[in-house]
């Protein structure tokens, strides 16, 4: 019989973040299904390749628009190709793309804050989430394969996992609305007028509010984005608090839980060398707060 299931890890660390995803794909046995939207790391691209060379199917959905020159998404496609790997291109006509997530066999699965790039896993503060909860496992399989062939979001898609345009407003307005004492708040482009609203809201009926929207929390670069309340709960993903993120493109985030995990979020921001706006944020343009 199975055993327990392991409990989520957060990983945060800069020095562990490459290592955990590289880690994932190596032990893989049988397949891999990975959701990109920037990737230009070679030890990925090596790993991979490794993977498929044993025999592992590696199904990976990329975006087919992203700021900038094309030339970088048809370089990631033939770097990809050149590795095995099946890519499927995402092609809705609305949504754009964004998603980061990897799962490998039956578990675990990864839902990561950061691009599987050498900026992401060297100078940005991110963060993801390593889970082998089969709910979660089989959540982002059955979305994979629905986006890569334009279907609907699945409602077999748990709870767990926060996923936009569909669902993502929704879930984070009842998140805030649950706050009994605390809402921090790590996100560059926090910007939605109805969030915003209810970021205040919470304020003034007497929580502690802290944003942390800086572009630069200490030497990092601030990327990823993660809410932590009341010390209780986290999420942990790209999607930012901004009507751009919540309304028109594919995301992926996921809501955490277990003890040790929290604590390992609740870490990161009683250290982050930055100051936080304490209470009533303000979005004054699409591009983040007043600070």
């Amino acid at each position: 019989m199975p055993g327990p299931t392991p409990p989520d890890r957060v990983v945060i660390s800069v020095a562990d973040r490459r290592s955990t995803i590289v880690d994932v794909i190596h032990n893989a046995r049988q397949s891999i299904a990975l959701s990109l939207f920037r990737c230009n790391d070679a030890q990925i691209f090596s790993e991979l390749a490794e993977a498929t060379a044993r025999g592992v199917q590696v199904d990976v959905l990329v975006t087919s628009r992203a700021k900038g020159d094309k030339s970088k998404l048809r370089k990631l496609w033939a770097a990809l190709e050149q590795t095995g790997a099946s890519t499927h291109p995402y092609t809705d006509p609305v949504v754009k793309y964004h998603a980061k997530y990897l799962v490998a066999d039956d578990g675990p699965a990864v839902v990561a804050s950061c691009n599987f790039t050498r900026k992401c896993f060297e100078r940005t503060c991110d963060a993801l989430v390593l889970s082998y909860d089969p709910e979660v496992v089989a959540g982002l399989r059955a979305l994979m394969a629905a986006d890569c062939e334009q279907r609907p979001l699945p409602a077999t898609v748990p709870p767990r996992l926060i996923i936009g345009p569909e669902r993502a407003r929704r879930q984070f307005t009842a998140l805030i609305e649950q706050a009994q004492s605390t809402i921090r708040l790590i996100d560059a482009k926090l910007s939605d007028p109805d969030l915003v609203t209810l970021l205040n809201a919470r304020y003034k009926a007497g929580l502690t509010v802290e944003v942390f929207g800086s572009k630069r929390l200490g030497n990092l670069k601030s990327h990823g984005k993660i809410l932590l309340i009341d010390d209780r709960l986290a999420v942990v993903g790209g999607l930012a608090l901004a009507a751009i993120s919540l309304d028109f493109r594919r995301e992926v985030a996921i809501v955490v839980e277990g003890p040790d995990a929290v604590a390992e979020v609740s870490a990161l921001f009683q250290t982050i060398d930055a100051v936080p706006t304490v209470g009533r944020p303000r979005a004054v343009d699409a591009g983040g707060l007043t600070l």
